[in-house]
């Protein structure tokens, strides 16, 4: 942790924390965050540039790990900005192995299913709890993807008995085709758990592949070691 008046020679990276999905995790992988970085390009149109790093740690508690496999929680070392992951701004995002992760999608098809009635609703002494209202399109809904919470604008919703619904993201996800998903619907001021659902298929966005959020300074200097080693060899012949 960085604490205010940290001496610049001394600054950590920042730490991901969460659970491991699936695969494994090693001290000195090389590892990407997406979507990372979202922005705009001149046409309006948007564009997540990933962070990509290295991990220099993990930690389960208070255990040095030099290997980390799903199960429990891990906290990975990386040499982020600390810019970047300060106040939780990267939460939600995915960490994997350069060239590993799923697409970032910013509109997604998902089959759903709603409850029958509404949960953690007052209702007075003899009555029944509110029953859920079928999705109707331009409604604002709380999509949840794994660690993910963010609003999803639906924009189609398939007539007849197919559950079927398209939901705008405000916001672009990493996630994949199957994955299960949370909605929710703002009741009395407080978002309430209408249903859920799983991913079909989606819009996915560009990633562009520069490189953003890594310190470089390691690399100059192995590099400088390399070429140290160079002129000793040098110098013995």
């Amino acid at each position: 942790v960085n604490k205010p008046g940290e001496d610049v020679h001394s600054l950590k990276g920042g730490v991901a924390g969460g659970s491991i999905l699936q695969g494994v995790l090693r001290v000195g992988d090389e590892i990407e965050v997406r979507p990372g970085i979202i922005t705009k390009d001149a046409e309006g149109s948007v564009v997540c540039t990933p962070i990509y790093s290295r991990i220099m740690s993990l930690y389960a508690e208070q255990n040095d790990l030099q290997y980390a496999v799903p199960g429990g929680l891990i906290g990975v070392g990386t040499k982020i900005d600390p810019t970047l992951t300060r106040s939780d701004r990267l939460v939600g995002q995915v960490l994997g192995l350069k060239g590993h992760l799923p697409e970032v999608f910013s509109e997604v098809e998902v089959n759903f299913h709603l409850l029958r009635r509404l949960l953690g609703v007052k209702t007075q002494e003899g009555t029944k709890q509110a029953k859920v209202q079928k999705l109707t399109k331009g409604e604002v809904l709380m999509v949840n993807i794994g660690s993910t919470a963010t609003g999803g604008k639906v924009v189609k919703v398939a007539e007849g008995d197919l559950n079927v619904a398209r939901i705008a993201l405000t916001q672009p996800v990493c996630t994949e085709v199957g994955e299960k998903i949370a909605l929710s619907r703002r009741v009395e001021k407080h978002w309430r758990l209408i249903g859920w659902g799983e991913i079909r298929k989606g819009s996915k966005i560009a990633v562009n592949t520069t490189t953003y959020g890594t310190n470089n300074n390691t690399s100059n200097d192995d590099n400088n070691k390399n070429d140290n080693n160079e002129e000793i060899r040098k110098g013995s012949k």
